[in-house]
């Protein structure tokens, strides 16, 4: 079977690659699992050059806003599709165009590639809890209202609901999770508003300082790498029909606040020289935090079996054993 992974030259897709072959199989479209063949890894930039060394791998670098080009990639024998490819939260918010552009248009071009797939292809679809706005609850629940306050959140809703609705059409097999702030992403930090939350683990533990731009009590739901991707994997092999009538899926998050960060990553038994890590309030970061909920519970996703994290300790040494060790 053919599977593509759109974003797959980013961090989440390249660690959902590697989660997929080994694996070597999925849910076909007969429901029974049947083995990777092909998997092809598409984003505007190309994962590093030797990171995936398989035959069944397959880089395939461009705008996902060119519909010509996504639908060569996403082709008749395209059977399963993770749709990670976006423009992150500020930038979306910083260029309207450009947010419309890849995030809606680009959806449109992977859902119509997908419809004239042969058969039903499963596609799987990440989402974002920026689909919540205004006057949220601290803990978001499965029936806590949609209410996106950002044109990136609005872009995710808006995805969703195409989902919802092709699916409904019989044109594909749609799924879409709302996912929590990954941590901890490696590398450089990105346009993401939730990025700092990333760097008060990742960048001290490199031995650079970081200054947070929120408050030591400003609190955020958060996910590990490992987990989502099991979550990816997870939705991908999933029954649609236990899903709903909705095809989107909240997660459970826990919640840390960034003070708690900072005391686990300095608690750290390390034979590196760690950076410093201090508080400098930028009240643009600030305010976008404080709207954002402090954690999500989703009932439905843990009777559905999806793994969640549970403490910001696990996610620390799960980041210094898949990244620094």
């Amino acid at each position: 079977m053919k599977v593509v992974i759109t974003g797959g030259g980013g961090f989440i897709g390249r660690q959902l690659a590697k989660r997929i072959l080994a694996r070597g199989e999925l849910a076909g479209p007969s429901g029974g699992r049947e083995a990777v063949t092909e998997l092809v890894l598409f984003d505007a930039v190309a994962p590093p050059e030797g990171e995936f060394d398989d035959d069944r791998v397959t880089v395939v670098t461009g705008d996902i806003t060119n519909g010509e080009l996504v639908a060569s990639v996403i082709d008749g024998d395209t059977n399963s599709i993770f749709h990670l490819a976006a423009v992150v939260s500020a930038g979306a918010e910083a260029d309207f165009d450009l947010g419309y552009r890849v995030n809606l248009d680009g959806t449109r071009n992977v859902l119509e590639a997908a419809r004239a797939a042969i058969g039903t292809p499963r596609l799987v679809f990440a989402s974002s809890l920026a689909a919540y706005g205004g006057d949220v609850p601290e803990t978001v629940l499965d029936g806590t209202p949609i209410t996106p306050e950002t044109s990136y959140g609005a872009q995710k809703v808006i995805g969703e609901y195409l989902i919802t609705d092709y699916s409904r059409k019989g044109f594909l097999d749609g799924r879409a999770m709302r996912l929590p702030t990954i941590v901890v992403r490696p590398g450089e930090p990105n346009k993401a508003a939730s990025g700092f939350a990333s760097g008060i683990i990742r960048e001290p533990l490199n031995g650079v300082d970081m200054a947070c731009p929120v408050t030591p009590e400003s609190r955020m739901a958060i996910m590990s790498p490992r987990t989502v991707v099991q979550c990816f994997v997870h939705m991908h092999e999933l029954d649609a029909d236990r899903l709903g009538a909705s095809r989107a899926l909240l997660l459970s998050g826990f919640s840390v606040a960034m003070g708690a960060a900072a005391k686990a990553v300095r608690e750290v038994q390390t034979n590196r020289a760690k950076g410093e890590i201090t508080f400098d309030i930028d009240p643009a970061t600030q305010a976008i935090v404080d709207a954002w909920p402090k954690t999500t519970q989703s009932d439905k996703a843990a009777a559905l079996g999806f793994p969640a994290d549970s403490n910001i300790d696990d996610v620390i040494a799960a980041y210094i054993e898949d990244e620094l060790d």
